[in-house]
């Protein structure tokens, strides 16, 4: 750890906060997370809103006693786990390692 880092006091985790690998890694983490959300949570609110609002768009038969609200009901299952795969693929690639040699970055310096 820089020795600016180890001037923020004497615990290192708040001092690994101030390090440019800290910085990075968790503006890796909101870049995604943050959208991601966002989009989740912009479809789930179109759903419902269209639930209260167009009942007669969401009861529309696709196929037998299929709707429309039923296929977008399902589409919310669907998309939550999407989002966890796509998730723990890109945490798995990205984010982890760079967290671990982080964390183990942080071990080494405890033992100091």
């Amino acid at each position: 750890m820089s020795n600016e880092a180890r001037t923020q006091g004497d615990d290192p985790y708040v001092a690994v906060q101030s390090t440019p690998e800290f910085q990075d890694l968790r503006r890796k983490f909101r870049g995604f997370v943050f959208p991601m959300t966002a989009f989740f949570l912009v479809w789930y609110f179109v759903y419902v809103l269209l639930s209260i609002f167009a009942p007669g768009f969401m009861g529309t038969k696709v196929f037998g006693n299929i709707t429309i609200g039923l296929l977008f009901g399902l589409g919310q299952f669907v998309t939550t786990f999407a989002i966890t795969f796509i998730y723990a693929r890109w945490a798995n690639r990205e984010f982890d390692p760079a967290a671990d040699a982080l964390g183990a970055r942080l071990d080494g310096d405890k033992e100091h």
